[in-house]
C-alpha cells in the first residue's frame, strides 16, 4: 500500500509504510524491487510525486549485510522509531511484572493504591465518546506544551478511533472523578501498540500513566496478543535525544530492546528530492 503526503506546489511524496512485504534476504532482492519501483513509478506520475519512502521492519542484528538497494538513500525521517520496548505478553503477568525494575512495579501499585480506574471508551456511544475525546485531547494539550512536542487536532484521534475500531482504541485513567490519563493504542496480528499518549498537570503523584499502561497491556494479553510495542524509544547512544525524558518512563516497564534499519528514499524526481534534502538537513 502507498500514501501519498502533499507537498508544497502541488508536489507529493509517497509513503510505503513497513513496506514493501519482501523476502530482504533474498538474492533476486534487487530484480523483485526493480519490478515494484516500476509500478510505484506510474502511480508517481499521476501523484506528481518526488520520491517514495519504504521502511520495512528489518531488525539491525539480522540484516546487518543488509545489500545496498540501487538509487535508494538513506533517510532518519522516517515516521516509524528505529528504536522501541516489547513487551512479551507471552510470559505470565507474574514473569512481566518480576523483568520490571522495581519503581515500574511500584508505581503501579502506587496507582491501585490511590484508587485509579481504567476504562475503554466505546465510539459507538457518540454523546460519552466526544466527551471522551474532548477530556482527552485537553490533557494531551498539557502534555505537549509540558514536553515540548506537537499533537494533532481532536478530530484526528476521534476519526482514528471511530473509523479502526476496535483495531484502534482509546482508554482512560481516572481519579476522582477527573480523567488524568490516556492513551489510544493499536491492534494488528499479533501486536497491541502504545500509539499515543497523554498525562495530566494534576494528581501526578498518584502514578496513574503507569496503571493505564498495565492495565492495556494485560487486556491486550487476555485477547491474545503476544506483544506490546510501547512505539519508540531513544537510541542507547544518545541521551540528549528528544525521546530521552519518555524513554525513562517506557523502560521501567522491562521490555525486549528492538532496533530497525532507518528508512530508505527513492527519488523520483532527482534535483527536487535533493533540494529536499538539502531543506531538511538546514531545518535540524
Amino acid at each position: 500500500m502507498l500514501i501519498s503526503h502533499g507537498m508544497a506546489n502541488g508536489y507529493t511524496w509517497l509513503y510505503c509504510a513497513r513496506g514493501p512485504l519482501l523476502d530482504y534476504k533474498a538474492k533476486d532482492l534487487s530484480e523483485k524491487m526493480k519490478i515494484i519501483l516500476e509500478k510505484i513509478k506510474k502511480i508517481a506520475n499521476s501523484e506528481n510525486s518526488v520520491f517514495v519512502r519504504i521502511d520495512p521492519p528489518l531488525e539491525k542484528k539480522d540484516y546487518k549485510n543488509w545489500p545496498r538497494l540501487s538509487g535508494f538513500y538513506t533517510s532518519h525521517l522516517g515516521f516509524q522509531p528505529e528504536d522501541t520496548l516489547m513487551l512479551d505478553l507471552t510470559k505470565s503477568e507474574t514473569e512481566i511484572l518480576a523483568q520490571m525494575k522495581p519503581k515500574g512495579r511500584y508505581n503501579i501499585k502506587l496507582a491501585e493504591k490511590h484508587g485509579v480506574t481504567i476504562r475503554e471508551s466505546d465510539p459507538k456511544d457518540s454523546k460519552k465518546f466526544s466527551e471522551d475525546i474532548t477530556e482527552y485531547h485537553k490533557i494531551l494539550h498539557e502534555t505537549t506544551m509540558r514536553d515540548k512536542f506537537y499533537g494533532h487536532r481532536k478530530s484526528v484521534y476521534s476519526d482514528m478511533v471511530k473509523t479502526l475500531y476496535p483495531a484502534t482504541r482509546l482508554y482512560l485513567a481516572e481519579y476522582q472523578g477527573h480523567v488524568i490519563a490516556g492513551l489510544v493504542s493499536t491492534h494488528y496480528k499479533d501486536i497491541a501498540t502504545y500509539y499515543y499518549g497523554a498525562s495530566s498537570d494534576q494528581f501526578r503523584n498518584v502514578m496513574a500513566p503507569y496503571f493505564l499502561q498495565w492495565t492495556v497491556a494485560k487486556i491486550a494479553k487476555a485477547e491474545g496478543y503476544k506483544f506490546y510495542d510501547f512505539m519508540g524509544i531513544a537510541p542507547t547512544d544518545d541521551k540528549n535525544h528528544p525521546w530521552a525524558g519518555v524513554t525513562e518512563f517506557k523502560k521501567k516497564f522491562g521490555g525486549i530492546h528492538m532496533s530497525y534499519l532507518p528508512a530508505k528514499e527513492f527519488p523520483l524526481k532527482k534535483l527536487l528530492y535533493l533540494v529536499f534534502r538539502f531543506y531538511k538537513f538546514i531545518r535540524k
